[in-house]
């Protein structure tokens, strides 16, 4: 088997999720609030984000959030691939 690069997996991940929230900013943007509400009620499996949705979000805000999901998502996919390189050491 091989390894996995964890920083590259990492990046890869963080990107991927980072993406995600460009794509929620996008539906936000262009479905307005009740076309995002009943986007994000769908994809939820029916759960009411009525009351979370807030579409006054500045954009340093959003800049902070795009940035700290990237974050979260390259520390997951950074210990994806680790996880996976320390099992295969043991076989």
């Amino acid at each position: 088997m091989n390894r996995i690069n964890v920083k590259k997996f990492g990046f890869a991940m963080g990107l991927t999720g980072a993406l995600l929230y460009a794509g929620c900013m996008i539906v936000m943007a262009t479905a307005g609030q009740e076309g995002s509400i009943a986007f994000f009620n769908s994809l939820l499996h029916g759960l009411d984000t009525t009351s979370i949705i807030r579409m006054d979000v500045p954009l340093w805000e959003a800049t902070i959030g795009i940035i700290q999901t990237f974050i979260v998502a390259w520390l997951i996919g950074a210990l994806i691939a680790a996880f996976y390189n320390a099992q295969l050491k043991r076989r």
